[in-house]
């Protein structure tokens, strides 16, 4: 890694610290198990009584919950699973007093929709039906305990119950699984995001009634529920006032209303209220524009809504046309915009005392850090941000120990996969605190540095890529566009935050140790580069504008004096596979070979029967308007390009995907096999969109490097 002066401090540590821990294999080749061995640290979390910190361990599938203490951090493992069976850890949370951490096991906490019968993924082919189920167990040690069948818990703050989501109702438990679970109330609908109050005599809850939803706050079962300022809107987020009188909640309109022209985009206005949690008496805060970036985030975590110190209000906005962060008076007034600059601001958490914030931006002052994440703090009532963390390093995740005294994050660079790192909140060097847990074996040292580039698509959008090449090699090699998915999500120049995309990284590097130059495109509709960027035009179904992007980074590759132009490949998973298929139909004259996980192959069905009403009767769209639409989003479709299919694929999809239909794939399949364009296909049963298993990923990552090595030798 090259070190500047600007990157002395804690970018130093983490550095040092990993590559002390992992004595990787020398320069050179590797394997996948190799490089597939690390583990990867998710969700996160600070405990409320103390400095401490909790956090999963997914490594080679075998999941597991781990803690660490001030003053030394020591890892320390809490959970004992020891099988690669596809369960998840997710949703963990401390009991306020510290001495529990409940969490979920299973589900698929990223699908887009519930399997049929709400069954949960079993990706191991276990002849016993896995169950998503909330656990508790004791920091000090013991085996976990059962809690009850359900999602989303939330610790009362006695410590004594918790409820929890179950078929979209709220159900109740005791922490220590000493009793049954039971139903904790009735509401009509379906209801979510239960919020304890401080003192935890109520609890606030989104009841969802499909075009419209309430904050509804429930107290005992002999007292009716109260509904806060019901409305034909659509409420969410409920945020507790410190003082627990106060509930905040974001408001949006209620879904319906005239259509209009299926291809333009409209704005998608919101607002923060305030209620008054005893009389019910509200009032607005703070109001969206009515313009295209005004509209409701689509950015992780939404509108962000925290209640601060000095009562006030923040959430974060893309109305400048980056997301960044604000702050209001919970009485109202003119908002103070707490960060600036072309960046986005993409995770936050308040301090224990709820006077500053610590987020993570892809800004700094190291070339190319729009292409990195870097941590920052700002107090909740002045736009005085203060550097973090600085230099060729990747931090996000952050959280605030109790005493305030410490960050913890999750921090990565080029060599080195994500692991949890401590740091001053005050400022000062960062340190690893779980860098023993890389394997002897993994690879740091054989890993290049990804480089930045630019290149611009047909339409002059300005495209950000990262480029893999090892040092050695022949004069011209076989190069890969690789295209992520999401589609908004942002390839970075490190490990990447995501587990999915991390194993992205990981194969882009094994295919540069194996000669290959690959290009990671950063095409629009991703995140990272403004609000007209993110949602750009005339993309998706209203006209894949984003493929000439995919394209441009293919003409780029084929400008370089080092890539043999005639062996070009490409692969991506999701929306990314459906980018990769796009380019195979098109330009099969452009791409030799692909690999497509998992990709959308038709967009004609995001017309649904309710447009083709509106547009028979007139409502607010006419028939040209849907044709129209229907005729774009077939062209949009890479089964329209199947015609001038000519390049060889390879098909990789799990048939129990909740993201992606297989049917996808299956339609696709029988359309080329009917062409006669030549195709492999490798289905895992039992599978979901993002793998579950270490060896769905293996069996994936091998098959896709051999494939692009097969074709494009």
């Amino acid at each position: 890694m090259r070190l500047t002066l600007r990157s002395i401090l804690s970018p130093l540590v983490l550095v040092v610290s990993l590559a002390l821990a992992a004595p990787a294999a020398a320069q050179g080749t590797f394997t996948f198990p190799q490089i597939l061995g690390y583990p990867f640290p998710t969700e996160l979390v600070a405990s409320p009584a103390g400095p401490a910190i909790a956090w999963v361990f997914t490594q080679r599938g075998v999941r597991n919950i781990w803690f660490a203490q001030a003053p030394d951090y020591a890892p320390r493992q809490l959970t004992a699973y020891t099988e690669d069976d596809g369960q998840e850890l997710t949703n963990l949370s401390f009991s306020k007093d510290g001495t529990h951490i409940v969490y979920v096991r299973g589900g698929d906490h990223g699908a887009n929709w519930p399997a049929p019968g709400n069954l949960m993924p079993d990706p191991a082919s276990s002849p016993v039906q896995p169950r998503m189920q909330v656990w508790s167990v004791a920091v000090a040690g013991g085996a976990p305990v059962l809690v009850g069948e359900g999602d989303v818990p939330a610790i009362s703050p006695a410590g004594d119950r918790v409820v929890f989501e179950r078929d979209r109702q709220l159900w109740v438990a005791p922490l220590d699984g000493s009793k049954p679970a039971e139903r904790l109330l009735f509401a009509k609908g379906t209801s979510e995001d239960a919020q304890w109050s401080p003192d935890g005599s109520r609890l606030a809850f989104v009841s969802s009634r499909g075009d419209h939803s309430f904050i509804t706050i429930f107290t005992s079962t002999d007292q009716p529920l109260r509904y806060l300022a019901p409305s034909t809107a659509r409420d969410s987020m409920p945020r507790w006032s410190p003082d627990g009188t106060r509930l905040a909640f974001v408001r949006r309109p209620g879904q319906g209303g005239a259509r209009g022209p299926l291809l333009e985009a409209r704005p998608q206005p919101w607002a923060v209220w305030v209620a008054d949690a005893e009389g019910g008496a509200v009032h607005q805060v703070w109001k969206s524009p009515e313009t295209l970036r005004g509209s409701y985030p689509r950015v992780a975590g939404g509108a962000n809504l925290r209640w601060a110190a000095g009562d006030r209000l923040v959430y974060l906005s893309y109305e400048d046309g980056w997301p960044h962060l604000y702050s209001v008076a919970a009485a109202g007034g003119a908002p103070i915009k707490l960060t600036a600059g072309d960046f986005m601001v993409e995770d936050m958490t308040l301090s224990p005392d709820r006077r500053t914030l610590v987020y993570n931006a892809n800004t700094g002052d190291a070339p190319d850090d729009v292409d990195r994440r870097h941590l920052f703090k700002v107090p909740v009532d002045r736009a005085t941000p203060v550097v973090l963390t600085r230099g060729e390093t990747l931090a996000w995740a952050p959280v605030v120990t109790a005493d305030g005294a410490s960050v913890a994050y999750l921090g990565s660079d080029a060599q080195h996969p994500g692991l949890p790192m401590v740091m001053p909140l005050a400022g000062g060097p960062a340190r690893s605190i779980a860098a023993s847990q890389l394997p002897a074996d993994f690879p740091a040292a054989a890993l290049v540095t990804p480089q930045a580039v630019t290149f611009d698509a047909p339409d002059g959008t300005r495209v950000h890529g990262q480029l893999f090449k090892a040092a050695s090699g022949p004069a011209k090699r076989p190069a890969v566009v690789f295209v992520h998915g999401g589609p908004p999500r942002q390839m970075l120049l490190g490990w990447h935050y995501m587990y999915y995309y991390s194993n992205s990284y990981a194969v882009n590097q094994y295919l540069a140790s194996r000669g290959f130059i690959v290009l990671s495109v950063n095409y629009r509709l991703g995140i990272g580069y403004g609000y007209e960027f993110h949602q750009a035009e005339h993309a998706g179904a209203r006209g894949a504008s984003e493929y000439q992007d995919v394209l441009a980074g293919a003409r780029y590759l084929q400008g370089r004096p080092d890539v043999d132009a005639a062996h070009i490949g490409i692969w991506g998973g999701s929306y990314g596979g459906y980018l990769c298929a796009l380019a195979l139909g098109r330009n099969s004259d452009v791409f030799a070979a692909g690999v497509d996980w998992h990709g959308v192959h038709t967009r004609v069905s995001t017309i649904n029967l309710d447009l083709l009403t509106a547009g028979i009767v007139g409502d607010g769209v006419t028939e040209a308007d849907v044709k129209e639409a229907l005729q774009v989003a077939w062209s949009s479709s890479p089964i329209a390009a199947v015609p001038t299919w000519r390049s060889p694929v390879l098909l990789i999809q799990g048939d129990d995907d909740r993201n992606v239909e297989f049917s996808q794939t299956v339609d696709l399949a029988q359309r080329l096999r009917a062409k006669g364009v030549e195709f492999e296909e490798l289905v895992i049963p039992d599978e979901i969109h993002d793998f579950l298993r270490y060896q769905s990923w293996l069996k994936a990552d091998e098959a896709t490097a051999e494939y692009l090595a097969r074709k494009l030798r």
